[in-house]
Parts: structure tokens; C-alpha cells; sequence
């Protein structure tokens, strides 16, 4: 997938979708925001269709953006191992049925691929604001004693928007997942541990900057973008 320079961002920013991108921006935020719901509610069968639904999605996806194949395909990669991870092995977090399910990494996939679409048309003043609110929301939560690891996502924030290659992408990353999170928590789908294992700091469900773990895993999945040739 070619880098998405900021002078991309700049050329795109408010720009119309490509034919068809519209379209498909509602196919994926209904099936976050729905299929969460159907998970949780659906009975014993809902998973596996849902899971179902969301790969059979994803073909979608690499045929309407083909040159961000390759992002796509690493942050897949990524986000099943990091799921292992965080889930499994530290147990930050747990899923509702003690696995990961199966329709979760495509989902990271759709949430990376919204986050594409939404960086090219933040302002400047969203992104600045996702910025404030997020150093703000994050101190308080500290201060009050309600996330202790809060602070620690708030610098990898901070250094992704600071020194990443595409900040507008590592903002609109970290409020599309906040919103998920949220989303996700309230119906019961997963919840993070009461403290951090292994540190025993508490730990908000969610983390107000549980968007940092995003913004990493944009980092590792545009390693792989291939070279752009830059404007003359």
C-alpha cells in the first residue's frame, strides 16, 4: 500500500469519495455498530454469522482499494497476533465467550480501512481537538485513580501524532476506536481487566486511549506500503 503523505491528505482533505466509497463507508460502520448487537444478542448461531458476514466483507475491501491491499492484508496479520497477545496471553482484556471470535481481526481490517477514509477529510481543528480532549480526558482519568495505564497509551499517542508519518490517520484511528470501545464494552461483547496483570494498576473499561493500540498497529501495517514516488 502506498504511504499516505501529508500532502495527499492536503490534496484529499474534504474532497468527494471515489464511486462507490460512500457506499461502502455505511456497508462497514453498520457492520461494526450491527454486528456487535448480533453478536451479543443473537443466540448461539450469531457469531459464526456474523464472523461470516464480516469476511465475506472484506473481498469488498481489497477489490475497491486495491493500491491498500497491502496495508490491509499487514494490519490482518498484525491485529490477530496482537489480539493473541493482549488478550490471551496478558489478559488486558476478555471476549464475552473467553475466546478471541473469529469475526474480531476482519473487523480491525474495517475499522483500519474507515480510519483511511476519514484521516484525508479531518480539519485541522478536529484533529487538534481529538488531541486536546484525548491529553485531557486521559489526565483526569489518572488523576482520579480510574486508569493507571492510560498515561503510558497517551504518550504512544502523542509520539505517533508527533513523529508518525500520517498524524491525521493516528487521530481519526484513536476516536473510531474510542467509539468502538465504548460501543463494544456498553453491550457486553468484552471487558478489560479491573487492573492491569501482572502490574496491578487499575484500569478503565475501556481506556480512554485504547486508540493508542491502534495507532501501532497503523504504524507496523505501513512498514509495508510500497514506496510512493513524490510529486514533482
Amino acid at each position: 500500500m502506498p504511504p499516505v503523505s501529508p500532502s495527499v491528505f492536503r490534496r484529499c482533505a474534504g474532497g468527494a469519495f471515489r464511486p462507490g466509497t460512500r457506499a461502502l463507508v455505511l456497508l462497514c460502520s453498520l457492520t461494526i455498530a450491527l454486528g456487535l448487537v448480533a453478536d451479543q444478542w443473537g443466540g448461539p448461531w450469531a457469531p459464526a454469522l456474523v464472523s461470516l458476514w464480516v469476511w465475506g466483507c472484506l473481498p469488498l475491501l481489497f477489490r475497491h482499494s486495491p493500491h491498500e491491499a497491502r496495508g490491509l492484508l499487514a494490519c490482518l496479520c498484525i491485529a490477530t497476533l496482537g489480539e493473541g497477545v493482549l488478550s490471551l496471553v496478558w489478559g488486558l482484556y476478555d471476549y464475552r465467550e473467553g475466546t478471541i471470535p473469529l469475526f474480531v481481526p476482519p473487523g480491525h481490517v474495517m475499522l483500519y480501512w474507515l480510519g483511511l477514509q476519514l484521516a484525508p477529510r479531518l480539519s485541522g481543528g478536529l484533529h487538534r481537538a481529538i488531541v486536546f480532549l484525548a491529553l485531557i480526558g486521559v489526565t483526569g482519568f489518572a488523576l482520579a485513580g480510574k486508569d493507571g495505564l492510560g498515561p503510558a497509551l497517551l504518550l504512544i499517542f502523542l509520539a505517533c501524532v508527533r513523529w508518525g508519518p500520517t498524524p491525521r490517520l493516528y487521530t481519526s484511528m484513536f476516536l473510531l476506536s474510542l467509539l468502538m470501545e465504548l460501543w463494544g464494552t456498553w453491550l457486553g461483547n468484552w471487558r478489560w481487566a479491573a487492573q492491569v496483570p501482572g502490574l496491578g494498576w487499575p484500569l478503565a473499561n475501556p481506556p480512554l486511549a485504547a486508540g493508542a493500540f491502534y495507532c501501532v498497529l497503523d504504524l507496523l501495517a505501513g512498514l509495508v506500503r510500497r514506496p510512493q514516488a513524490q510529486p514533482a
